[in-house]
């Protein structure tokens, strides 16, 4: 449109440059006529001059909306190509109009609408997944369920012909040629038709089995992210468009600060507080997120029978053990310190388990109004470990919390440790029907070492 509007400038002045122009007459004077030579206008541009001369952010938005209406199948970059011109006459073909490779303002307005309606028609949204602050572009009517642990998101659609997987994991010396590699193998019997491999990205497209699949992929230091999009072939008028928006619009590593934690660990390890002589114990959800077994050191495995998302508590099951001790949970309330009782991963004790204790100051955290953060934060492994006051009595459970930075610049980082009160801790219990029968006071003879193991 920009563009156009230039030409037809352009066009008027030089249709005015042909006219016979006179100088001004000055008093006593005979008037001066004076013939002007006609001056040519310009050629005519080139389709690929023409989206040249447009704004960058103008030639993004058509190549979008080129895509979304199916005619462009291109990276969506604003550079101009043919492509992109022959992506403008076949949409002017379907519109009864002539393929000229340049849009007229009322071509470039249905075109907009039309594209506008598209995206409408699927839910079409720029989110960021939880874990890791990548951005991705949803269809969030095609797959309007999701699911996010640890390592990633997965968004589906109710009968699963749709999906998209955001996943992510740490991979020593990554190479984008060794990422495409394995994705090809992995799983079995994809058959990939078409490959990209660049220095920092990856493309790769195909069947896999008969659904038709999508693969994006990259990496920074040794963290890697990939995007997987999945979608049955009957689907593929609807979903084709809407990947080639999906490819453009994935951002793993967007600029600024990154939100989420880093992948969780395949193997690791927690504090647990031992409630009730029957087996009940009291941990960090996130710890015992996504396991494929939890064990408790010295008792076997357990079972994780409840979780507390606004506090990140979770509820494990021991079954047949004895001599448990379990901690007594009333009275406490810290205002100013705390001695934070637990067991230090394994790496920082040299293999070893024994119980350690460490001093923490509180202050009000920024994650709820329960929570208070705890500074300095404690060794890793101490996450669910009980915080004892001055008095000795139970003034709540001590959580490791990964660094956290929102993408708002209003946004607070989350604390690396908060103390979730004790309180809390009770309501949570009571919710769930455990009896804490406990009488001790006793911390270290109460804390068991919990172990996760994850994919």
């Amino acid at each position: 449109m920009r563009s156009m509007l230039a030409a037809t400038v352009l066009l008027a002045t030089a249709a005015g440059a042909n006219a016979q122009m006179t100088t001004p007459q000055v008093s006593g004077t005979r008037p001066k006529t004076v013939q002007t030579v006609p001056i040519r206008p310009p050629a005519l541009q080139t389709p690929s001059e023409t989206a040249d001369a447009m704004a960058q952010a103008e030639r993004l938005s058509l190549q979008s909306d080129l895509a979304w209406v199916g005619q462009y199948n291109g990276a969506i970059t604003g550079d101009v190509s043919a492509r992109m011109v022959e992506a403008i006459k076949e949409y002017q073909k379907v519109k009864g109009g002539k393929p000229t490779g340049v849009l007229n303002p009322q071509e470039r307005a249905a075109l907009a609408e039309t594209a506008r309606r598209k995206q409408d028609s699927v839910g079409w949204k720029i989110v960021m997944e939880p874990t890791s602050g990548a951005r991705l572009g949803i269809p969030g009517k095609l797959v309007p369920q999701q699911a996010t642990d640890a390592n990633g998101s997965k968004w589906t659609s109710p009968t699963g012909t749709v999906q998209v997987l955001l996943s992510r994991r740490k991979e020593a010396n990554p190479t984008t040629a060794k990422l495409a590699d394995a994705e090809k193998k992995e799983p079995a019997g994809r058959k990939v038709d078409y490959t990209v491999v660049k220095p920092d990205f990856f493309v790769l497209s195909g069947l896999q089995g008969l659904k038709k699949f999508y693969v994006r992929g990259t990496f920074k230091g040794d963290e890697v992210r990939i995007m997987t999009i999945l979608y049955d072939q009957a689907t593929e008028n609807t979903v084709e468009p809407v990947v080639i928006a999906m490819s453009s619009a994935f951002n793993a590593f967007p600029a600024g600060p990154q939100a989420g934690p880093a992948p969780r660990k395949s193997v690791e390890y927690g504090t647990g507080i031992v409630v009730s002589d029957d087996g009940a114990i009291v941990t960090d959800r996130l710890v015992t997120d996504s396991c494929l077994a939890i064990t408790v050191a010295g008792y076997g495995n357990a079972d994780r029978l409840a979780e507390d998302k606004e506090h990140d508590l979770a509820l494990l099951h021991i079954y047949g053990a004895r001599g448990l001790k379990p901690l007594g949970l009333a009275g406490g309330v810290a205002k100013t310190n705390v001695d934070v009782i637990g067991i230090a991963d394994p790496q920082s004790q040299g293999g070893a388990a024994g119980v350690s204790s460490v001093k923490s100051a509180l202050a009000l955290a920024p994650v709820t109004s329960n929570d208070s953060a705890l500074s300095p934060p404690p060794a890793v492994g101490f996450s669910g470990s009980p915080a004892i006051d001055s008095d000795g009595r139970f003034a709540g459970v001590a959580l490791l919390k990964p660094a956290i930075v929102a993408g708002s610049a209003t946004s607070v980082p989350a604390s690396q440790a908060v103390m979730v009160s004790a309180e809390a801790v009770r309501d949570f219990l009571k919710a769930n029907d455990v009896m804490a029968n406990g009488t001790s006071t006793d911390a270290r003879a109460a804390v068991v070492r919990v172990i996760c193991v994850r994919k």
